[in-house]
């Protein structure tokens, strides 16, 4: 166990980043378990603190009496000098053990800017970073998350990968594990590598070996073991209603991201938004009843003391019974100061009712997503929605009161014109001056938030290269020239980080020294724009002789085989490619939700269904096949 010493540690931002001990956190003694594993986050606290998956994972593997789960997150740069300066290796929140004493390690991948940091945790570990120089005395390495789809820049730092929904896959790999350990792992980590390659939605990436052309591109991925498929294929949990779900989660002694319990809805998206891997990695959806929602929400609140609840989905607003969950919630909880949050809002499934009964408590701005700004370029990227949706959820909106609007948008788009970018402009006056025109006052905002797109794999874009960063900034410059009025707030993200996102996202094994080297040169929480280093980042590539540009700029050819295709998210390319010659054409794609089905794949591959409860009970969608 490391010892901490307040002497040093009250010198360090925020020293309960490392203290642990917060209420609903579990410990238990490694000696009465057969299984100790890490869940790491390669975020500060603050962040990692905020993210539902953590939180599923903790409270399920600490469920079992044979296993015990424990938590460790990126030290923030102050704590890791004094780590470095004192030799203490990276430990867990719960017991403070060395990271390198749990027998798994695992990782939850969320974004591409976090690459460094992974490394950084294992040195700090005192593990190497490669995979391959690890026996099975060093914890085995863990890997789960959206960045797990396109594992391959990072694959050779991992032993295993769940791919997909990961609470039933990981009892199955506990059960794996803990046999396997009995026996003393017979034939060594490759041994085991072939057994756990076995369940389903795993992939073990030393299994794999990847095989490039003469011209230096992606030829194939070769298997190595016969017990190792050829695709990898996610894993989904069917029935969320009785899925486990945390209601004591770990209330955190300082202010996070996102300090509130979260009740998540449903899983799954098929609003079919072009340029949003997540809708596609996540069908089909997948609803919970109310009164499930309610009994998790009594029992968190109870747990926990939080005084507010998030409603949280990939598309909060389309939860079939949003209302009648609203009104349960407020009588629920309408002598006890709770509040209900949404926190997003599509413009045409905004009800002003909805609105104004879960700001009763706590009343703050809107805000909509309409994503671009012409009609065109909303159906060229299948957002669905229409001026007309917008003013009239806004005019709803300033006539009950509110008084600022915040409006996301996203720069950088295939077809993108500047007539496109001049509508983004367009939109904040139109929803300012109805502001003015409703209320007679100029005491209206409007926040226009707007982001640079990044192309990911498994989405209609998966092909398409990204514009340069120097005409991103150029869009950037010209939209703010647009906006001169002192009640419409301009933000914008920088465009270096951006594309080294993308570069990353599309990226294949290759990219593995990259990510080193950089490390090396002092690259960690590149997310964090005030640490990020273009310039450092250019070096590193420079340093390997490899272009950031071939990954990030580069279109693909629709046949061309791809780094990620053996991990399959049962979205076919048939569908995607299909999806991309819409988008070219601006047509509309239904959803399958409510419409016709649209011959993605996903049901009738997981032989699954869609869980909707919109007509009063449980509706399932068992006609597969374009229509």
């Amino acid at each position: 166990m490391i010892q901490l010493d307040t002497a040093w540690l009250q010198h360090v931002q925020k020293p309960a980043r490392y203290t642990g001990g917060e209420w609903n956190s579990i410990v238990k003694n490694h000696k009465d378990v057969d299984i100790t594993m890490a869940l790491a986050f390669p975020d500060v606290y603050e962040v990692a603190m905020s993210h539902l998956g953590i939180k599923i994972l903790y409270g399920l593997v600490n469920e079992r009496e044979d296993a015990v789960a424990e938590r460790v997150f990126a030290p923030w740069h102050d704590m890791e000098a004094e780590m470095r300066n004192r030799n203490i290796p990276l430990f867990s929140l719960e017991t403070k053990t060395p990271i390198r004493d749990f027998d798994i390690l695992g990782f939850t991948l969320q974004y591409e800017m976090s690459f460094t940091n992974i490394l950084n945790m294992m040195d700090l570990a005192g593990m190497p970073m490669y995979a391959k120089d690890r026996d099975m005395s060093f914890p085995l390495v863990l890997a789960g998350g959206p960045c797990a789809y396109n594992m391959e820049p990072i694959a050779d730092f991992f032993d295993i990968v769940s791919l997909g929904e990961s609470e039933e896959w990981t009892g199955e790999f506990i059960e794996l594990y803990k046999a396997e350990k009995a026996k003393g792992f017979p034939g060594g980590k490759e041994a085991f590598l072939r057994k756990a390659a076995q369940i389903k939605g795993t992939y073990c990436p030393a299994l794999y070996n990847p095989v490039y052309n003469d011209n230096g591109d992606f030829e194939r991925l070769d298997v190595l073991a016969p017990e190792a498929p050829a695709t990898i294929k996610k894993r989904i949990v069917e029935d969320v209603e009785h899925v486990y779900f945390p209601t004591k989660p770990v209330v955190p002694y300082l202010d996070i991201v996102h300090d509130r319990a979260v009740l998540e809805l449903f899983r799954g998206c098929t609003r079919g938004c072009r340029f949003c891997q997540a809708g596609m990695l996540y069908r089909p959806v997948r609803e919970r009843t109310p009164e499930r929602l309610l009994e998790i929400a009594k029992e968190t609140m109870a747990n926990t003391g939080y005084n507010e609840i998030s409603l949280m989905s990939l598309s909060s607003a389309d939860y079939s019974k949003l209302p009648e969950l609203v009104d349960m919630l407020m009588e629920e909880f309408k002598d006890k100061q709770v509040s209900v949050s949404l926190p997003s809002l599509r413009i045409d499934s905004f009800s002003i009712d909805i609105a104004k009964k879960v700001q009763q408590v706590r009343k703050s701005g809107l805000t909509f997503a309409p994503e671009a700004g012409t009609q065109r370029m909303r159906d060229v990227i299948n957002k669905g929605v229409t001026e007309e949706d917008l003013m009239a959820a806004c005019t709803n909106a300033f006539k009950s009161g509110w008084h600022n609007v915040k409006l996301y948008f996203m720069i950088g788009l295939p077809t993108e014109t500047d007539e496109d970018l001049a509508g983004i402009a367009d939109l904040a006056y139109k929803v300012l001056d109805l502001h003015r025109e409703i209320t007679g006052r100029r005491n209206g905002s409007v926040t226009v938030s707007v982001s640079f797109f990044v192309p990911k794999t498994h989405s209609p874009y998966q092909w398409y290269g990204q514009e340069d960063v120097e005409e991103i900034h150029r869009k950037q410059k010209y939209l703010k020239s647009l906006i001169n009025n002192r009640n419409i707030s301009y933000h914008y993200h920088d465009g270096y980080t951006g594309y080294m996102e993308g570069v990353f996202a599309r990226g294949d094994r290759r990219l593995a020294k990259v990510l080193v080297e950089a490390w090396k040169l002092g690259c960690k929480f590149d997310g964090w724009t005030e640490h990020f280093s273009y310039e450092t980042w250019l070096k590193a590539f420079e340093n390997c002789g490899i272009d950031p540009a071939y990954y990030a700029r580069r279109t693909r050819d629709f046949d061309e085989p791809l780094p990620w295709d053996h991990l399959d998210d049962t979205v076919t390319k048939p569908f995607l490619k299909r999806e991309w010659e819409q988008a070219v054409a601006a047509k509309l794609t239904g959803d399958c939700r409510r419409d016709a089905c649209r011959g993605c794949n996903v049901c009738p591959e997981l032989d699954t269904a869609i869980i909707d409860y919109k007509e009063g009970g449980r509706v399932e969608k068992v006609t597969f096949g374009l229509k």
